[in-house]
């Protein structure tokens, strides 16, 4: 495994993937950007977990903050909530 890509406060985007096994990846932040808020460790990747694998090679985990309104636009009852999700780094490209 190599270094973690992704520091405390970089702006990724989650990959729009719609693979037909396991993952673990919630639709509504697919395709969205965020900011990450930490590096949580790295984890065997779970995807392969789910199916007998042994999780190599093991991913990096962070946890990324979304703007509420960028994920579901007025309907978010605050401009200033926002939504923290934990995602694999594979899920993740840089974002502008």
């Amino acid at each position: 495994m190599s270094a973690p890509r992704f520091a405390t406060g970089a702006r990724v985007r989650v990959a729009t993937r719609h693979p037909a096994c396991h993952h673990r990846v919630p639709a509504y932040i697919k395709g969205h950007a965020g900011t990450v808020e930490r590096l949580c460790g790295v984890f065997g990747n779970p995807e392969t977990l789910a199916h007998g694998g042994d999780g190599l090679p093991a991913q990096p985990l962070y946890r990324v903050r979304f703007a509420a309104r960028a994920l579901w636009g007025t309907r978010a009852e605050d401009e200033a909530d926002t939504v923290e999700v934990e995602v694999y780094e594979h899920w993740l490209e840089a974002a502008p």
